[in-house]
């Protein structure tokens, strides 16, 4: 009994603290109980209108964006000249997208980098930082394999 008693005290205290207002919180001008329904954006690519995914979705004023890998859109091929090359690739790819959306890579406030291999993490970052200078949060890994026997694969998150 004495064990009930203790659960439904913290169950009631944790109700009562969750409901009340912190002063970090920002007040928005909607309704806070209102839904914002995703819009499922289909790809301005001619070729990729059949694919099982989106190329943005965009909830309110956010937009993520699926990963996007160094392929030249209209030969659906992979770009030569290796990692460099297919980085290059990507971030334009990227930039394609987000101007379909009236964005631009200052926009960004998160980018996840996938890499082939971890050893490009050096080359990656110089060419990272020429595109990226607001330092928008980022998190990088290594995979396996990423999709054609792409070297990298970047997916954004950026704000209207």
């Amino acid at each position: 009994m004495k064990f009930i008693r203790v659960i439904l005290g913290i169950g009631i205290f944790s109700f009562l603290f969750s409901c009340s207002e912190s002063k970090n919180e920002i007040k928005s001008s909607k309704d806070t109980n209102s839904f914002e329904v995703p819009i499922f954006h289909k790809s301005h690519e001619p070729k990729k209108q059949d694919v099982p995914f989106s190329d943005a979705v965009q909830i309110g004023n956010t937009f993520y964006l699926s990963g996007q890998i160094g392929m030249n859109h209209d030969t659906r091929e992979l770009v030569t000249g290796g990692f460099e090359a297919e980085t290059l690739q990507t971030i334009e790819n990227i930039k394609d997208v987000l101007s379909v959306h009236e964005l631009r890579l200052t926009d960004v406030v998160k980018v996840t980098v996938i890499l082939e291999n971890m050893e490009d993490f050096l080359v990656f970052n110089k060419i990272y930082e020429t595109y990226f200078p607001q330092k928008p949060a980022r998190t990088t890994f290594a995979a396996k394999a990423l999709a054609k026997g792409a070297k990298i694969e970047i997916e954004v998150v950026a704000v209207k």
